[in-house]
């Protein structure tokens, strides 16, 4: 599924809004977890650390959860989301591109056009593609990936269990966590082999998980990022 968000609702734990045609640099294939540089400037609000810091690709903007930064310090930025012309009401500032993600402690730099992976895309072609293999959730609710496609229209508003393996986490954006499932159902060529599920839960690649969450069909968040399906505030049980 190549399906993507953006985050056109005003998140008031950030105070910030997407303009409506705003896109993040889109790099599906790249599988980077981190970006470096020397901290030059931060601003605090609404809970987030802002930090201008100087790589070996040029300067850039990220976004964490607020922390003490010392200016000249190495700063490691992990999960690293990039969005574009993203507007912060609480700064009163557009930065054209910035990386929203977590700090980490040292880690090797790596360029920024690679960190662009965004969290609501799958990686095909990686975990996923061959051999996933996993058992369809137990009780009326219970649901493989590709029925929930199949029968989203008569699911809408329901809630189901999904049993999946976590191929892509994105922790920490937006106040939840981003997570990309597959059962071995469904089809890759149409996407309806992999569903993102929105959860407070923490998890990670490679675990097998059974989720219950309510579904969203055809939700639509402007500037064409829209989802066929979407299991929302799911719980792990």
């Amino acid at each position: 599924m190549r399906s993507v968000l953006t985050v056109a609702l005003a998140i008031l734990a950030l105070g910030y809004a997407i303009q409506a045609g705003a896109t993040p640099p889109p790099d599906p294939a790249a599988e980077s977890n981190r970006i470096s540089g020397k901290v030059l400037e931060t601003l605090d609000a609404a809970g987030y650390t802002y930090v201008r810091f100087e790589t070996s690709d040029g300067e850039a903007w990220a976004a964490v959860p607020q922390a003490s930064l010392e200016i000249g310090s190495r700063v490691v930025i992990a999960n690293p989301q990039a969005m574009a012309n993203f507007n912060s009401k609480t700064l009163k500032r557009t930065f054209e591109t910035i990386y929203f993600g977590t700090l980490a402690d040292g880690a090797a730099e790596i360029p920024l056009e690679r960190s662009a992976a965004n969290p609501h895309v799958p990686q095909h072609g990686g975990m996923g593609a061959a051999s996933i293999d996993v058992t369809r959730a137990e009780g009326a609710a219970g649901k493989t990936i590709s029925e929930l496609y199949a029968e989203k229209d008569s699911l809408a508003g329901k809630t189901v269990t999904l049993r999946g393996k976590v191929v892509k986490y994105s922790p920490n954006i937006m106040g939840r966590n981003w997570i990309h499932l597959r059962d071995g159902t469904g089809n890759t060529k149409d996407g309806t082999d992999d569903v993102t599920v929105t959860s407070s839960a923490t998890t990670a690649v490679g675990e097998t998980v059974l989720v219950e969450g309510v579904v969203a069909v055809d939700k639509d968040f402007g500037a064409g990022y829209r989802y066929a399906v979407i299991v929302e505030n799911a719980s792990f049980k």
